[in-house]
């Protein structure tokens, strides 16, 4: 298990700042529960930072027609919807929602020539609010998949406030390969063409790059 490159200046500013809670009591206070209640707290909080920041290595399930999951967590949504932004068409959307106990990676459902990136400065509803997709602070992803358009949205949930997206306009992109990360609590989006046989229900449990979420018809 290692720690991902976005977690390398808030775990140094964490283990600063732990430095200082577990210190200044002790000298303050001596040997004694106040400092020692301190210094449990800080080397607590340290270690759920590099715990959040974990990056797993996998291996990708990769396949034509595969879907794979973009994140890991929860699936909220599946629906049919009308996708206004990009595909201006109804589609079938599937969403996973990350709570703050899991892998905040994200990566590409599938294989193909990213045509389509934009960032969207917005609000911070609850990531698993309705209109957070059309509200918060959000990337869309387009991936041109053997002439099928597959959308992916990163959105910001209530704590996250910080969305970083590797994906630019032109460059091809393997399946399971990193797209960017999320921290602090938010959800992923994937708009599927009508017709896409969809292996997941809400409520299911995913992995990034390890559950199959659909199979393109």
């Amino acid at each position: 298990m290692k720690i991902h490159k976005e977690g390398y200046r808030i775990i140094v500013a964490c283990a600063m700042a732990a430095i200082l809670i577990a210190g200044v009591p002790a000298v303050c206070f001596g040997a004694g529960w106040v400092s020692g209640i301190a210094a449990v707290a800080a080397l607590w909080a340290f270690s759920f930072v590099c715990y959040f920041f974990r990056a797993p290595s996998r291996m990708p399930v990769i396949g034509d027609k595969v879907i794979l999951s973009a994140a890991d967590g929860k699936v909220v949504v599946v629906e049919e919807v009308y996708e206004p932004e990009y595909l201006k068409a109804r589609c079938i959307q599937v969403s996973v929602f990350m709570s703050i106990f899991n892998v905040h990676a994200n990566y590409y459902p599938v294989s193909g020539t990213i045509t389509y990136f934009r960032y969207h400065p917005g609000k911070y509803l609850v990531a698993w609010h309705p209109k957070s997709s059309e509200k918060n602070e959000r990337t869309t992803v387009v991936v041109n998949h053997n002439g099928v358009p597959v959308l992916f949205r990163q959105i910001a949930g209530l704590l996250a406030r910080r969305i970083v997206c590797y994906a630019k306009e032109g460059a091809t992109v393997q399946q399971g390969s990193e797209t960017g990360f999320i921290k602090f609590g938010s959800r992923v989006d994937i708009f599927l063409p009508l017709g896409t046989d969809i292996k997941v229900k809400e409520g299911d449990k995913v992995k990034a790059t390890q559950t199959v979420i659909a199979k393109l018809a």
